[in-house]
């Protein structure tokens, strides 16, 4: 596999861009190797600077459950473009686009949307804060919520290749109020919430974790938060900005039947474009200027490109698409950890409807330290590779889920599960 084009594009970038990227997994830092320059995709391929093409499971992460161009997205941004950008007012689109998913999502009442992952978990949070008038934030280890100051803190995704659990340039006070506690462990949190009942303002998190791999919050889990949470007036916040509409339509909130206060979205809604939102019960989100004291604000939020590109993509889901996409990755994963029992190989693939990930042991993983202890470190890296050099990418981070998309056929999925059980049997 040739990649000289990329090489010399990477090795500029690196003259004006920081690290030569714009988000620091794209480095390949976590895998090695030569990082790549993508041009253009296609359904489920995309292809390099030097024309290598892929089988893409990485959808920019998460977000491209219908692949890359497709064609009724493509059309609703040309034609909006068309018209104009951006205006700085209010547009039809973007009521469009809330009534939609208001009408989708149980949890929302009310909803905003902002440019990014980070900026809706950010608002949010602000928003529960002067909602309920305290000030600490309860979160879970290895459930990453974008880079906002007071949530990155025992984070999991890319944060895992610092060297340190948290970042550097975040003062102290921005985390004093933040409270880490392990995913899964319905005891912990239950006492931590009881103890700190009047102080704490909110709880954030995944209820499907996709930050360390794919691990499904369990029933009770999500439940005693929900029965904690409401009995002692603490907001609670699903981020569902990986999970939103890919699991259903009514996300992973309809999917368990367990309803937050408030959720974050993003990827999926914007069919691939620039998007984060935040939503929830009409009184919370009411607090929000200008009809209430909490202020938030963005030039580019509700953007009519971003919201009829996103709408026409969302308008392909339904629950015939959702259950089609789910089967079709239950019998892959099922296929595929059938042949590591069989073969006694030390691993497992996890998984949630159409999201996935890799574990180096046989045993589950429930918190972000089993994720840790089931990391395939060096094994990942040349697994990466042994992919790549099939035309098959993955995500260049161990700890990070990777996806199914529509347009994924059954020829896809053979050539993956082929090219898996050749590197795992091969191991053994």
């Amino acid at each position: 596999m040739k990649t000289n084009n990329s090489k010399k594009i990477f090795q500029e970038s690196q003259n004006y861009l920081v690290g030569g990227v714009n988000s620091p997994v794209r480095s390949f830092k976590g895998v090695g190797g030569q990082a790549l320059v993508m041009q253009k995709g296609l359904r489920s391929k995309f292809t390099d600077v030097d024309n290598n093409e892929y089988t893409d499971y990485c959808l920019s992460w998460g977000a491209l459950i219908l692949g890359h161009a497709n064609r009724n997205v493509v059309l609703a941004a040309k034609k909006t473009a068309e018209r104009g950008f951006s205006f700085g007012t209010t547009t039809q689109a973007e009521v469009e686009m809330a009534e939609h998913v208001a009408q989708c999502v149980p949890s929302i009442e009310l909803v905003r949307f902002v440019n990014s992952g980070t900026e809706a978990t950010m608002s949010a949070i602000r928003l529960a804060r002067g909602f309920t008038g305290r000030d600490i934030v309860v979160k879970f280890d290895g459930c990453y919520h974008g880079h906002f100051d007071d949530l990155l803190t025992v984070a999991g995704s890319g944060v895992a290749e610092l060297a340190e659990s948290s970042s550097k340039g975040i003062p102290h006070k921005h985390i004093e109020n933040t409270i880490s506690l392990p995913f899964n462990d319905t005891e912990k949190v239950k006492a931590v919430i009881e103890e700190n009942k009047d102080k704490i303002a909110c709880v954030i998190l995944e209820p499907v974790a996709g930050n360390m791999g794919v691990i499904p919050g369990t029933k009770e889990f999500l439940q005693i938060l929900r029965d904690v949470t409401q009995k002692h007036g603490i907001v609670l916040i699903f981020d569902e900005i990986m999970t939103g509409f890919r699991t259903s339509s009514g996300c992973v909130q309809s999917d368990y039947g367990i309803i937050p206060d408030m959720t974050c979205l993003g990827k999926i809604i914007s069919s691939g474009f620039p998007i984060g939102a935040y939503g929830g019960r009409k009184d919370i989100m009411e607090c929000l200027a200008p009809l209430g004291s909490v202020y938030q604000a963005g030039t580019f939020s509700g953007n009519p490109v971003v919201m009829k590109a996103g709408l026409a993509g969302l308008k392909q889901l339904n629950d015939q698409v959702h259950a089609k996409l789910n089967q079709k990755c239950e019998n892959f994963a099922n296929e595929l950890n059938a042949l590591f029992v069989e073969q006694g190989v030390d691993a497992h693939l996890a998984h949630y409807k159409s999201m996935m990930s890799l574990r180096f042991r046989k045993e589950p993983v429930l918190n972000y330290k089993d994720a840790q202890d089931a990391q395939g470190h060096e094994r990942y890296k040349e697994l990466f590779h042994f992919l790549l050099n099939r035309g098959i990418y993955l995500p260049p981070a161990d700890l990070e889920a990777f996806f199914v998309s529509t347009v994924h056929s059954k020829k896809d999925l053979a050539e993956l599960s082929d090219a898996l059980k050749e590197y795992f049997t091969g191991l053994r």
